[in-house]
């Protein structure tokens, strides 16, 4: 007879030594086998009519599921975040997931994963994917990291048609008269469309009033944007890590030139080029946007309400301002809706949404969490996870995700490792690719003392926003008895409620079992009252920047170039000086210094300039020398990726 774990299904047999990630995903899928997604949904509670299978191993789900529970209690609501990490990785996403199997597959709680979905950047560069990894991983790991179901390809669709836009109007403004402007958007008195309307409500013009009645200076108004190209912020995106289209001029094609409007009769064509960059996708203003919605009407408003520039009187130009809104909104409205997948001992997960947190938000979507919080009920559990280290995931996790939600966790998660640990102790540094120096196989408490610091700021930073905080030391095999007691005593005497070594990579959820009832007490213990942010939206900008600055990454102050100043004072005047605050910075330090271990002191915060992502709800100043689009190492992890022709298997994923 099938031993069974706490959920019925087959339990999980490890074996020793733990294959590859994309081997253990393989042994599952052929060996024991996936719950059809369809039953895994029914288990979960969801209707059959509220789901969208893609083959037996993925669905969508429906936000109807949200609305059906909508009276129905939240479960308990946990974070997993970390401590600054090794350009390895610390197994974050790993202990999401182990963390998830615990409570459901070993304790026999309701529990949901809500993760992000991968970016190809890494998954083909050098961290690899995010499915988890050994014996704590999404399954099948192969159909996780690649496309998924599509939102990516989706959000790369929707900014780029943006982008599009952008130019093709300068292009047309550039050269043709506000009357010819006007006659070419309206075609012979072609009433307006939805959108359109939504811009004459913008300028104060009557509704009512058909194309060729409006007044010849309210055409002129509906029909220039006349942007200040200096002030375009919007790029293009691809997925993809590519360091040489940070900086590109386009339009240098022979049919890009115009006669300047204006210009006298007879004069030569000249170029319609113009310097942009690219960012990564997982950056786009569109990604944070899917994260933070809250529904179809709400994505709607949020991608029509995107700012790509500012007209030279100073007004902002939004998506809608360009005619996009909607069609946005039509290349998205898939995509609001999360994916179900399940993890190897069958438990669910909603993958959803992608935005790194170093140069973006850093966390999956509301309406993933929201919907799993409805599902577990009252005395489940939901895991969902922030990008890289505590220090700017967890941070926009509480102050952005949670301020928009209203949803209110009861426990952050630290990840800590004894290696990250060793390098924030003074170690040698840690480099993908190579060998680990002897400091991080054999003990050394001497390293592992000193580098405790980076733990406890980041556990006296989570105990700010009044939540309990567990640390999860996520164990490896070199990693000794006295070194894990050191880092498990130095979190008690910060203030963390509980600290346990980890080791679901091996073991899946059994080797969790003790850091998912450390969880559940931390959870019944913590009192809800308690949460707070950080900062009050209406302070200046300055003041939330520099609150974040001080307060979570020890600075001493913030200086600003000219560049941001005056983008400073334009968002005040655009009524924008009211949103949170999401910082672009490096994830390997509390300071911009990526060289700068342990915690820093004695350091200043150097914002070079400040996007405004107005339809997501947040400013977005980039600070140090952080770019929005990852360059690839001299040998990416593409080299290991190819494919069996005779079977179709996926070899050499990470």
């Amino acid at each position: 007879m099938t031993e069974t774990n706490a959920l019925g299904h087959p339990i999980l047999k490890p074996k020793t030594p733990v294959p590859s990630d994309i081997q253990v995903s393989k042994d599952i899928v052929k060996e024991v086998g996936l719950v059809d997604i369809s039953a895994l949904a029914k288990e979960a509670g969801i209707l059959e009519h509220e789901i969208y299978p893609w083959g037996i191993a993925k669905a969508k789900v429906s936000l109807a599921v949200k609305d059906r529970l909508k009276d129905s209690p939240d479960g308990n609501y946990v974070v997993v975040t970390g401590i600054n990490p090794t350009p390895l990785g610390e197994g974050k996403s790993t202990t999401t997931i182990g963390l998830a199997q615990a409570l459901g597959a070993i304790l026999g709680k309701k529990c949901f994963a809500c993760i992000r979905q991968p970016s190809q950047g890494p998954t083909f560069g050098i961290k690899g994917g995010a499915a988890g990894g050994g014996y704590a991983q999404v399954v099948p790991m192969e159909e996780f990291n690649l496309h998924l179901t599509g939102d990516i390809h989706a959000v790369t669709a929707a900014n780029n048609l943006l982008a599009a836009a952008i130019d093709t109007r300068l292009f047309h403004e550039d050269s043709q008269s506000d009357e010819a402007l006007f006659r070419r958007l309206c075609p012979n008195d072609k009433d307006f469309s939805a959108v359109m309307k939504r811009r004459l409500v913008k300028l104060g013009i009557d509704l009512n009033k058909k194309p060729n009645e409006l007044t010849n200076e309210e055409k002129s108004k509906f029909a220039r944007l006349d942007f200040d190209k200096e002030s375009i912020t919007w790029q293009r995106v691809l997925d993809t890590c590519d360091r040489h289209l940070r900086r590109v001029r386009v339009g240098v094609g022979p049919k890009e030139t115009i006669k300047p409007r204006g210009a006298e009769p007879g004069s030569a064509k000249v170029q319609h080029d113009r310097a942009t960059g690219f960012d990564i996708t997982v950056a786009s203003e569109v990604m944070a946007v899917l994260a933070l919605a809250t529904d179809l009407a709400d994505l709607r408003e949020k991608l029509g309400a995107m700012v790509v520039g500012y007209s030279k009187s100073g007004e902002p130009i939004t998506a809608d301002d360009l005619g996009c809104g909607g069609a946005l909104t039509v290349l998205m409205k898939d995509a609001i809706m999360p994916t179900l997948m399940q993890t190897v001992e069958r438990t669910p997960v909603l993958v959803h949404a992608g935005p790194f947190a170093n140069i973006a938000t850093g966390n999956s979507s509301i309406v993933a969490d929201e919907i799993a919080l409805k599902l577990v009920g009252k005395d489940g559990f939901v895991v969902t996870e922030a990008g890289f280290g505590a220090d700017i995931g967890m941070e926009k996790f509480f102050n952005i995700k949670c301020r928009y939600s209203g949803l209110k966790p009861k426990c952050a998660v630290i990840v800590a490792t004894v290696r990250a640990l060793k390098m924030h102790g003074g170690g040698p540094a840690v480099s993908a690719g190579k060998p680990l120096a002897t400091e991080y196989v054999q003990e050394d408490t001497e390293l592992v003392s000193k580098g405790v610091a980076n733990l406890v700021k980041h556990i006296q930073n989570a105990k700010k926003f009044g939540v309990n905080v567990v640390v999860a030391i996520n164990k490896f095999k070199t990693d000794t008895d006295a070194e894990i007691e050191i880092v498990r005593n130095a979190s008690l005497e910060a203030g963390a409620y509980d600290a346990v070594m980890s080791n679901h990579w091996a073991e899946g959820g059994a080797g969790a079992a003790k850091l998912a009832e450390a969880v559940q007490k931390a959870c019944e213990a913590n009192d809800e009252s308690n949460f707070k942010f950080l900062y009050d939206v209406s302070k200046s900008i300055k003041e939330k920047i520099e609150t974040i600055s001080k307060e979570i990454y020890g600075a001493d102050g913030v200086d600003y170039s000219e560049v941001a100043e005056q983008q400073i004072a334009q968002y005040d005047g655009a009524g924008f000086g009211n949103l949170p605050i999401c910082i672009a910075k490096t994830q390997y330090s509390f300071s911009c210094d990526a060289d700068a271990k342990g915690v820093p002191t004695g350091f200043r915060i150097f914002v070079r300039e400040i996007r405004s992502c107005a339809g997501a709800g947040f400013l977005y100043p980039i600070c140090g020398d952080i770019m929005t689009i990852p360059g690839l190492p001299t040998r990416p992890g593409f080299y290991d990726v190819d494919i069996d022709v005779e079977t179709g298997e996926v070899m050499g994923l990470f």
